[in-house]
């Protein structure tokens, strides 16, 4: 019998078939991809999560006290301090007292000599002594020349009374007939003469009681001037014994002295402050001192207590940014005030009157608008709304609108998300 083997019989139409699956199956990814990559195109981003907790506040509607807060010291008031400067020429002999002392009045801080004030004291204690003597012989002069001249007056007076009694005899006795007419006008006339001769003489009296007084003011006030160089001289003679002059604790000068070193007019030996006199000396920013007026109510704190005070000087001078601003303190210091200690003082300027406030955002001015993120009603959400604010004050400001009464602002630092609408909190 004959086996017949099989054979392969080619199927062209299974391979077209399976070419065609290949390329259906391929076209249905490449639309999976493209659908894959319009949904994702489509997909809005997701919201940006802040990290770590943030600071949040409520906005507000009532009354707003605006303040200005800036750092500062405890300074002496002008009237508390007592600078002793060097009156002479001298050398310093000794120092007795150092800085941060307590001293009274009469405490001596330090000794100088100077050989030279003796001798002028010497010579204003001369001087006035021959001032003295001068003026007791000008006095002794004009009083004898006075006594001649009211005796000559005295004289004249008497004949002038004479002269006029025997006009009057000389007149009567014309009238009786006993003398002639030429008698009479003689006595007469000499009478009228010896009257103008008495006012001649109290003129002259009146005039040189005049000169005398000039004679005599002349000599005093040289009197008055040597005792005025006498008491400068002695004046200078006790400064080189350098006191206290008032109580209080002796400071550090500038330029601290040496045994031994000399100094001229005007240099600075000592300086004393009365500690339990003080006033605060504010640093404002410039931005921040243009409302603070003379009288405005402020607070002092001390680190160690609060006092309260009144503004009473503001610096018309701009210096590093800053305005000087002088608080003068009211009622006991707290404990540990003393000369250039470290304070921060509060200034209130103003209360607004039912206005919307909100705390103060890290940054941001007054009189602008701010991009402040505002909390959702969810809690967990943030969205950005422009915020325009009024008047500041230290902790707080004025909001003008972007927000209501009720709604939570975070006032935190945001500017890592600026290109952000919206944020999500932890």
């Amino acid at each position: 019998m004959l086996l017949v083997r099989g054979m392969d019989i080619p199927r062209p139409d299974l391979k077209k078939r399976k070419v065609r699956r290949n390329i259906a199956a391929g076209a249905t990814l490449i639309l999976l991809a493209i659908a894959a990559i319009v949904f994702v195109l489509r997909l809005k981003p997701a919201i940006p999560t802040v990290d770590g907790p943030v600071w949040t506040d409520t906005v507000k509607r009532g009354e707003l006290l605006r303040q200005v807060r800036g750092p500062g010291s405890l300074v002496p008031r002008e009237d508390r301090i007592r600078v002793i400067p060097a009156e002479t020429d001298a050398t310093v002999a000794g120092i007795r007292v150092l800085p941060g002392a307590q001293v009274k009045a009469d405490t001596i801080l330090m000794d100088l000599v100077d050989p030279t004030v003796d001798q002028q004291m010497l010579d204003a204690q001369l001087a006035l002594k021959g001032a003295k003597a001068d003026l007791e012989n000008t006095r002794a002069k004009v009083n004898s020349d006075l006594m001649a001249l009211r005796a000559e007056a005295a004289t004249v007076d008497d004949d002038t009374r004479q002269a006029a009694l025997q006009a009057k005899t000389a007149k009567n006795l014309y009238e009786l007939g006993v003398v002639s007419g030429l008698t009479s006008s003689a006595s007469a006339g000499k009478a009228e003469e010896m009257d103008k001769r008495q006012h001649i003489e109290q003129q002259m009296l009146d005039m040189n009681q005049k000169a005398i007084a000039t004679q005599i003011g002349v000599q005093e006030a040289k009197v008055q001037q040597a005792e005025a160089v006498l008491a400068l001289k002695q004046k200078q003679k006790e400064a080189l014994t350098v006191r206290a002059g008032i109580d209080g604790v002796l400071e550090a000068t500038d330029a601290p002295l040496q045994v031994g070193q000399h100094v001229t007019p005007g240099t600075e030996l000592a300086k004393v402050v009365q500690p339990d006199q003080l006033k605060a000396s504010l640093k404002i920013a410039e931005t921040q001192a243009r409302d603070i007026q003379i009288g405005q109510p402020a607070e002092v704190d001390t680190h160690t207590g609060v006092i309260v005070g009144k503004v009473t000087r503001i610096d018309p001078a701009v210096v590093n940014g800053t305005v000087t601003v002088d608080v003068e303190l009211d009622g006991t210091l707290p404990p540990g005030a003393r000369p250039d200690l470290s304070v921060d003082g509060t200034i209130d300027l103003d209360r607004l009157k039912e206005v919307l406030y909100v705390g103060r955002p890290a940054f941001g001015n007054e009189n602008s608008t701010l991009g402040l993120f505002r909390l959702l009603p969810d809690g967990k959400t943030a969205q950005r709304v422009s915020v325009k604010v009024g008047k500041a004050s230290v902790n707080s400001i004025e909001v003008l609108g972007g927000v209501n009464a009720g709604d939570t602002v975070i006032l935190s630092d945001m500017s890592r998300w600026d290109a952000e609408d919206k944020v999500k909190l932890r």
